[in-house]
């Protein structure tokens, strides 16, 4: 089941249940927060809630898609009420090419070009004898050890990151923002976890998106302690939230478009069998803090990127469109990278 939120351009919000080339609308409730809610409280799958509020109303989704219609796509979720009880985080390292490309910006320049010259040789992401592993790799490698414990059993930690709040997501076809402090905003293409918490604390996965994470690569290049920062960027997930979908292997593509052509694009892989971690021990090293368990929270979390275009050299450009799909997640998400100014700001705190 893929479900999808849209706003009317006159104001107004709609769900509705995605298929083929149409939107079949939803009645009682105009979020997909508003249809967890329900099925929460009547004890039922958010499945059963959203079949038997279809409504015959219908819209064609290639016009909503497209920019044709006086629909609009949101995020595939946020929390309607309040955006700061939406938390958007995620984890990275998970996946072994991505390791590669971090490892790669924070080596020394010494262990960089060692890296180019097809030095590194290690078996299951381990290096060779003679390097000197930075701690993306040895991140990296605790996943490989230790991120798929036994059912029942508590796994290595995995690396952990801030997003923000529900202000930072964005939908299909709304631009990902390099603000004026910025440096730099490169594509990640990812899938996250849907989730919101129940009145008991307990996190319920609602269903996965398919999701562009965005980062300043620049800035994090400068120093590995720079990551926290470089994250604080504006993101996508959508436009389809995927309820139960299949996460054991799942293949996608990576592309960048300038002036109407693709400049890069890349097959990349995610799901279970292509991260270091499990989802179990992911989502256990998220929700084991008692801050991520507040009742009525909405929580997004990406699961790591498998490739982007930083990692071979490519630097975008105002107006270049980034666009990621996955198998089995709907249609592609493609947002457009905007400059937000040149000119920086300072933001001092002033005595009260």
């Amino acid at each position: 089941m893929r479900l999808i939120q849209i706003r009317h351009v006159h104001g107004g919000r709609r769900t509705g249940v995605v298929s083929d080339g149409s939107i079949a609308l939803l009645r009682g409730g105009e979020s997909i927060y508003a249809f967890a809610q329900l099925a929460l409280n009547g004890r039922a799958s958010l499945s059963a809630v959203v079949e038997s509020s279809v409504t015959q109303e219908a819209l064609d989704y290639d016009a909503v898609y497209s920019g044709a219609s006086d629909w609009r796509i949101l995020p595939a979720m946020d929390h309607p009420g309040e955006s700061a009880r939406c938390l958007v985080s995620g984890t990275g390292l998970t996946h072994m090419a991505s390791a590669k490309n971090r490892d790669a910006m924070h080596a020394a320049p010494e262990q960089t070009s060692a890296r180019a010259s097809g030095a590194w040789t290690g078996q299951e992401g381990r290096p060779t004898e003679a390097e000197t592993p930075t701690d993306s790799m040895r991140m990296y490698q605790l996943g490989v050890e230790g991120g798929r414990p036994a059912a029942g059993e508590i796994g290595a930690a995995p690396e952990w990151f801030y997003k923000g709040s529900g202000l930072v997501l964005r939908a299909h076809s709304e631009p990902l923002d390099i603000p004026p402090h910025a440096e730099d905003g490169g594509e990640e293409p990812e899938i996250a976890g849907i989730y919101v918490i129940d009145s008991a604390g307990a996190p319920r996965r609602i269903g996965m998106a398919q999701g562009n994470e965005f980062s300043d690569h620049r800035f994090e290049k400068r120093n590995y302690l720079n990551l926290a920062a470089s994250k604080l960027m504006t993101c996508a997930i959508g436009p389809e939230l995927v309820v139960d979908p299949e996460f054991g292997s799942v293949a996608g593509e990576v592309s960048i478009e300038r002036d109407g052509a693709p400049i890069w694009r890349k097959r990349i892989s995610t799901g279970a069998a292509a991260m270091s971690h499990s989802l179990e021990n992911l989502e256990h090293h998220h929700f084991k803090h008692a801050g991520h368990r507040r009742p009525g929270d909405v929580h997004v979390h990406y699961f790591g990127a498998d490739a982007f275009s930083f990692g071979e050299g490519v630097t975008l450009r105002d107006g270049d469109v980034m666009q990621v799909q996955f198998d089995g997640f709907g249609r592609a998400l493609r947002n457009p990278l905007r400059v937000a100014g040149a000119s920086k700001k300072l933001f001092a705190a002033l005595p009260l």
